[in-house]
C-alpha cells in the first residue's frame, strides 16, 4: 500500500509539473501576442501633431515673380490729357516710347525644404522655371529671396540657396527604397496659397513612371494640390523620401492620387546640382528597346529580361566593341530588367568610370568594359533626324511586305546614310502580323537573324535557316527615319 501511495503522490507531482509548464508556455503565448498587438497600435499614430512641429521649421512656402510682355495690339489714339488717357493705359495700351509693349508681373506660387543649415532648398523645377525673383518664406514668417543653383528638367528638381545670418533648421532625407506600400506619410507644403498645410496618408505604390526617362515616384493618398509642388513627403521619422510634384485628378484638386519624386533619385541629382551647378549623368551610347517573347525566342534567349541593343552609333559602347543584336543582361554587376531599369542605372553612374556590361550575343554571353561618357554632352552634340519619304510600292512579296533592295535613288528619297544597306518596304499586307508589329512603307530592314540582308535571297535565306533550326520566328533589324528597332516575325502560317 505504502509503495502504492508513494507512485500515485509522484504522479500527481509530475501532473502538477506539467500543467505549470503549460500555463507558463501560455503567459509566454499571451505575452508574445500583447506585445505584438502593442507594435501594430504605435505602428498607427494618434496623432501627427509631434512630427508636425518637428518639422515646419525646415519647410518653406515660395513665390516666384516673373516679368511678362502684355501684348495688346493696335489701339485707338487718345490725347494727351484727355479724361480716356488713364483708362486706356490701364486696359493693355503699348505705355513706352515707339508704342512699346506694357509689362507686367506675373507670380506663382510652390513649395520647398530646407536641407543643410546653410540655406540649401529643394523644391521643383517647374514652380520656379523662368522666374526673375524668388522669395522664401519659412514658417517662423521671416523671408528671404533666393538664387538658382541648378536645375534638372528631366526629374523636375531645383536646387535653391538663401544668405542666413542664423543657421537654418533643416530636415534629412530618408532611404525610399526601404519604403513599403502602405506606410504612413505625411506632406507638408502651401496648397492652393493657403499657407503651411499638413495632410497625411499612406504609400500606395512605388516605382511609378509618368513620363520621364528618369522617373521614379512614389503614389501616394496624402491631400496634394497645386501650390503642394516642391514640398515634402515625410516618413514618420520625419526624414523626407519623395518630392511632392503631380496629381491626377481630372478637376485640378486632389482625389487621392499623387506622385514625390523618390529621395533615391533626387539625394543624386542634388549632390550633383550642389557640386556643379548641373546634372552629368552616365551615356552608355546606345539606342535600346525592350525584349519580347518573340524576341527572346527567336535569337535563344530563355528569359525575357534585359534591354536589346538596336543600334550602336560612335560612343563609349562601340570602343568597347558593342553591336546591334546585343540584349545587355547586366550592367555594372546589376541585372537588367528592361530598358527603363538600364537607363537609370546608367544615368546614376559616374561619368567616366568603367563598368562591366554582360551581353548575350549568338548564344553565349560576352562581357564588355565601357567607359562611360556624359549624357548631357552627347544629347547636345545630336543631330535632329530628317523624316524620309516612303517610296512607290514594287512587287516582291514576302512575310505580308513588298519589299525592294536598296538603290541609290531610294537612298537619297529616304535620306539614309551612305553606310546603311538593306531592304526598303515599299507595301505592308494590313491583315498580316508584319502590319500588327508596326512595319510600315518606307521602313528599310538591314538584317534578318542578326545578319546583314541586301536582297531578297538573303532574306529567303535567313527564313529558311530560322525554320531549320526549329524558330518559330525571324528577328529583324529595322530601320525608320534613322531611328532603329528590332522586330521579330513569326514564321507559321
Amino acid at each position: 500500500m505504502k509503495s502504492q501511495a508513494i507512485s500515485l503522490s509522484a504522479e500527481a507531482s509530475a501532473q502538477q509539473q506539467r500543467m505549470r509548464a503549460f500555463w507558463a508556455l501560455m503567459l509566454g503565448v499571451a505575452l508574445l501576442l500583447a506585445q505584438a498587438l502593442s507594435a501594430g497600435a504605435r505602428a498607427t499614430p494618434e496623432s501627427f501633431a509631434d512630427l508636425a512641429d518637428q518639422v515646419s521649421p525646415a519647410v518653406v512656402n515660395i513665390t516666384t515673380s516673373t516679368t511678362v510682355a502684355v501684348s495688346t495690339g493696335p489701339m485707338p489714339m487718345v490725347p494727351e490729357g484727355s479724361p480716356f488717357e488713364d483708362f486706356f493705359r490701364d486696359f493693355g495700351a503699348p505705355d513706352g516710347e515707339n508704342g512699346t509693349p506694357r509689362q507686367r508681373r506675373s507670380q506663382a506660387l510652390g513649395s520647398g525644404f530646407v536641407i543643410s543649415e546653410d540655406g540649401f532648398i529643394v523644391t521643383n523645377n517647374h514652380v520656379i522655371e523662368k522666374a526673375d525673383e524668388i522669395e522664401i518664406e519659412f514658417f517662423s514668417g521671416k523671408v528671404l529671396e533666393a538664387k538658382v543653383v541648378g536645375t534638372d528638367p528631366n526629374t523636375d528638381i531645383a536646387l535653391l540657396k538663401v544668405e542666413s545670418d542664423a543657421p537654418l533648421a533643416y530636415v534629412p532625407f530618408g532611404d525610399s527604397d526601404i519604403v513599403r506600400v502602405g506606410d504612413w506619410v505625411m506632406a507638408m507644403g502651401n496648397p492652393l496659397g493657403q499657407g503651411f498645410s499638413v495632410s497625411a496618408g499612406i504609400v500606395s505604390a512605388r516605382n511609378r513612371a509618368l513620363s520621364g526617362t528618369y522617373d521614379d515616384y512614389i503614389q501616394t493618398d496624402a491631400a496634394i494640390n497645386r501650390g503642394n509642388s516642391g514640398g515634402p513627403l515625410f516618413n514618420m521619422a520625419g526624414e523626407v523620401i519623395g518630392v511632392n510634384t503631380a496629381i491626377l485628378s481630372p478637376n485640378g484638386g486632389s482625389i487621392g492620387i499623387g506622385f514625390a519624386m523618390s529621395s533615391g533619385v533626387v539625394t543624386k541629382v542634388v549632390a550633383q546640382l550642389k557640386e556643379f551647378g548641373e546634372t552629368r549623368r552616365g551615356w552608355l551610347g546606345v539606342r535600346i528597346q525592350d525584349v519580347t517573347p518573340e524576341m527572346a525566342e527567336a535569337i535563344g534567349l530563355g528569359d525575357v529580361r534585359g534591354a536589346m541593343v538596336s543600334d550602336v552609333p560612335d560612343g563609349p559602347a562601340k570602343d568597347a566593341g558593342m553591336v546591334a543584336g546585343d540584349v545587355i543582361l547586366t550592367f555594372d554587376g546589376q541585372d537588367v530588367a528592361d530598358t527603363r531599369e538600364l537607363v537609370r542605372v546608367v544615368g546614376n553612374s559616374a561619368v567616366g568610370k568603367t563598368v562591366r556590361v554582360v551581353v548575350f550575343r549568338d548564344g553565349k554571353t560576352v562581357t564588355l568594359k565601357v567607359t562611360l561618357g556624359r549624357r548631357e554632352t552627347a544629347e547636345a552634340a545630336a543631330a535632329p533626324e530628317q523624316p524620309g519619304v516612303a517610296p512607290e510600292p514594287k512587287e516582291t512579296e514576302m512575310l505580308g511586305l513588298t519589299l525592294t533592295p536598296l538603290t541609290e535613288a531610294l537612298r537619297e528619297q529616304l535620306e539614309l546614310g551612305a553606310g546603311i544597306e538593306g531592304l526598303v518596304v515599299t507595301g505592308v499586307d494590313e491583315a498580316s502580323a508584319a502590319f500588327e508589329k508596326g512595319l510600315r512603307a518606307g521602313d528599310v530592314i538591314t538584317e534578318a537573324g542578326q545578319q546583314k540582308v541586301t536582297t531578297v535571297a538573303d532574306l529567303e535565306a535567313r527564313i529558311s535557316e530560322a525554320k531549320d533550326a526549329g524558330r518559330k520566328s525571324l528577328l529583324l533589324l529595322v530601320r525608320r527615319q534613322g531611328e532603329p528597332r528590332f522586330v521579330a516575325l513569326s514564321l507559321e502560317e
